[in-house]
């Protein structure tokens, strides 16, 4: 049916009925977020940004082992690892993070690398506020990804204060018997 076969009614009705979803619309509430001053809370398992977490006496449970920026496909996280001495002891490991970082240029929330995390050192947290005003501010280092020490705990390095061996940090607790 081509538009010159369409009667003037039909052809009539065609404009009004749109514009009867203008005017529909234009006397509903508006919906209006008011994004910075009211934050919506994020659901429970949102990605944002990356944590590096501590073991309960301050130890980082990051033991450098670079599988996270092996598995990252943005190619967003740079880990160096060192050695761990007895004088300097930073993990329970026998390595530990030195330089870790990641570009959020680049991140694409995936969550990849925490998966690939042997140690559950790498969360992410509901924090979704990433944008800044320069390129290298959106680069975080080691520093700026650590969880905040909580009481209790002693900034590393420090000796191990949970067992003599890294087994006593990374092995299952003990669960009870039910008799």
């Amino acid at each position: 049916m081509s538009n010159d076969d369409r009667t003037f009614k039909e052809r009539f009705w065609d404009p009004v009925s749109g514009f009867a979803v203008t005017f529909g619309t234009q006397f509903k509430k508006p919906v209006t977020e008011q994004y910075p001053q009211q934050k919506e809370p994020t659901e429970e398992r949102f990605h944002g940004r990356h944590q590096l977490n501590r073991h309960p006496d301050g130890l980082e449970k990051c033991v450098g082992c670079e599988l996270c920026a092996w598995a990252c496909p943005a190619d967003a996280i740079y880990v160096e690892g060192a050695e761990n001495t007895e004088e300097e002891r930073y993990s329970p490991g026998e390595r530990y993070g030195r330089v870790y970082q990641i570009n959020y240029l680049r991140c694409i929330l995936c969550g990849l690398c925490i998966e690939a995390c042997p140690t559950r050192a790498l969360t992410m947290t509901n924090d979704y506020e990433l944008a800044d005003t320069t390129r290298e501010s959106l680069i975080y280092e080691k520093q700026d990804l650590l969880a905040p020490l909580e009481d209790g705990m002693e900034a590393p390095p420090h000796p191990m204060f949970l067992g003599n061996d890294d087994t006593s940090y990374y092995a299952p607790e003990p669960k009870e018997t039910i008799r």
